[in-house]
């Protein structure tokens, strides 16, 4: 065995997905140019000017851990809150520190297009993505790529935990200003923290399993069911949902409207959930 091969100590891959509402660390391995993950681990933190400290405490645990299971960083990605930021170059110093790694603010389109390649290297060419976060959603059907900035906590901020009449007329107007068409009428999958909410809720998941959510079937009348259950609960009890754990109930509610709207703009009754999405992607790219 060569000195080099000796201390090659990075069997595995790492990447970062730095998002709006939730931090997330992929820990994985390529086999036959598909990527495998080991672990995945993903914590609440709404990235704003004043939260830098703490957004930095999560990658330093995370890099400690990448590092612990022999995994090498090859990617961290920042979306739609680092987009916006005003503090973006303060913000890149203090996650390069942490990290050890250089991060990149990524377009929307860019976040559109790896998700889509993360999901259409498992299902094929042709279907769509759609990737509804915190702050944006993307959508990508191999041709077309678009990302809007709405996402579940951008609502939350705008109309609390569960809109009010006011989301319907937000809604039509938002989609005068909006073309779907390209993407209407395919196989939809959803990814992001709302979509495996979603899916864990649906079928009365205790804690997240990535083999019993990737590919799962979700109907609008589930959407519609979901929501009408969530809404009669306390803040605290859905707050203590399997899936909706560090705050995650604060947002679904507004997450799962925006759903339903996007399935109605796209012509489809029925949705396919994936945990699979940027953190995938980045590590194909």
């Amino acid at each position: 065995m060569s000195t080099h091969q000796m201390f090659n100590a990075f069997p595995h891959i790492a990447s970062i997905d730095i998002g709006s509402h939730s931090t997330i660390i992929l820990i994985a391995k390529k086999e036959d140019n598909v990527v495998r993950a080991l672990v995945q681990k993903i914590e609440v933190c709404r990235l704003n000017e004043d939260n830098f400290g703490k957004l930095c405490e999560i990658l330093a645990d995370f890099r400690r851990l990448a590092h612990s299971l022999g995994a090498e960083i090859k990617a961290v990605a920042m979306t739609e809150a680092a987009r916006k930021i005003k503090s973006q170059k303060e913000l890149l110093q203090a996650v390069e520190k942490a990290v050890w790694v250089k991060p990149r603010v990524i377009s929307g389109e860019e976040e559109a297009e790896l998700s889509y390649k993360a999901v259409s290297k498992i299902y094929g060419q042709g279907i769509l993505t759609v990737d509804v976060g915190g702050g944006s959603t993307e959508l990508a059907n191999g041709k077309n790529f678009l990302s809007i900035p709405v996402g579940a906590l951008a609502l939350f901020k705008q109309m609390g935990a569960i809109p009010g009449p006011e989301y319907k007329k937000w809604a039509k107007d938002f989609f005068k200003e909006t073309n779907l068409k390209p993407f209407a009428k395919r196989e939809a999958y959803f990814v992001g923290g709302t979509a495996v909410a979603l899916g864990m809720l649906v079928k009365e998941m205790k804690t997240f399993d990535a083999n019993a959510l990737e590919g799962q079937t979700v109907f609008v009348a589930d959407i519609e069911r979901i929501i009408i259950h969530l809404s009669n609960l306390s803040a605290e009890l859905r707050n203590a949902m399997p899936g909706l754990e560090q705050g995650r109930g604060d947002v679904i509610i507004c997450g799962l409207y925006w759903v339903r709207s996007l399935c109605e703009k796209l012509k489809i009754d029925s949705i396919k959930i994936s945990t699979l999405g940027l953190r995938f992607g980045l590590l194909y790219d």
